[in-house]
């Protein structure tokens, strides 16, 4: 077991958002687990397995939450139910190792938040970034949102506060808002503030401007722009390296721009 997780691992290690750490206890729990099973229920969870090495943007739902839920069914001696058989029978055969490795890629690049591999005037954001930084307004309104609200409690381990995130179509997964729910209160609050700002969050007391982005999905390529953006399309985007990139991965020249302020 400990060679095969090790490989494993290995092949995880280079992965953004820390994906050889966050899969090391299921893959761990696999490799003990298998050799304890027949092949019939070994064979069930292959899909599952060869998943989890496919970069979580393609992802079409929480691969190793399933894979997890199946070996703790299977560690009881019990059988996959009739809804785990159905997660794993319709999950298509995973992308190749070239697909993958280019959306890796692509991963790193997002989770730093560096997208002039693709963006090429740099310069739009750079200036609006610092006119907010400097703003006496943003600052008089974030001051009152921390009177108002711990946002301590809202941050993560980087003392980032993300907005609400936008969706295909601008179909949200909930748009109510109670205000006897203080959380929900400050969610409407905070939102507010980072569509007056064109922001997608604070860092600490460091407004997070929206840039130009480009971002793969599991269901196709999105384009990003800022409301505040100046748009060019022939001088603001490297169309040739987003086109080969989304090609790579569908296999057809189909690009889906969403334009507007709460992406």
């Amino acid at each position: 077991m400990t060679k095969a997780l090790d490989l494993d691992l290995k092949k995880l290690k280079a992965r953004a958002y820390d994906r050889a750490e966050w899969a090391e206890e299921t893959l761990r729990r696999y490799h003990s687990t298998i050799p304890n099973l027949g092949d019939a229920a070994a064979q069930q969870l292959r899909p599952l397995y060869n998943w989890m090495f496919v970069p979580p943007t393609l992802w079409p739902f929480n691969v190793e939450d399933v894979l997890a839920d199946c070996l703790a069914a299977l560690e009881k001696g019990k059988r996959l139910n009739s809804q785990q058989r159905l997660l794993i029978d319709l999950l298509p055969e995973p992308p190749d190792e070239n697909i993958c490795a280019a959306v890796a890629d692509h991963e790193h690049h997002v989770q730093k938040g560096t997208y002039e591999n693709l963006v090429k005037t740099q310069a739009k954001y750079s200036l609006n970034e610092l006119a907010i930084r400097t703003n006496p307004e943003l600052r008089r309104q974030w001051a009152q949102i921390k009177a108002a609200f711990n946002v301590q409690a809202f941050r993560d381990h980087k003392g980032v506060i993300r907005r609400t995130m936008g969706a295909e179509r601008n179909l949200r997964p909930s748009f109510s808002v109670n205000l006897r729910h203080r959380e929900e209160v400050f969610r409407a609050a905070f939102d507010a503030f980072c569509l007056r700002w064109n922001l997608y969050g604070m860092q600490n007391d460091k407004p997070l401007l929206l840039k130009l982005a480009v971002n793969l999905t599991p269901y196709g390529t999105m384009i990003h722009i800022p409301a505040y953006w100046s748009f060019d399309p022939k001088r603001d985007i490297r169309w040739n390296a987003i086109a080969k990139r989304h090609d790579l991965e569908r296999g057809k020249p189909c690009i889906t721009v969403h334009i507007g302020s709460a992406q």
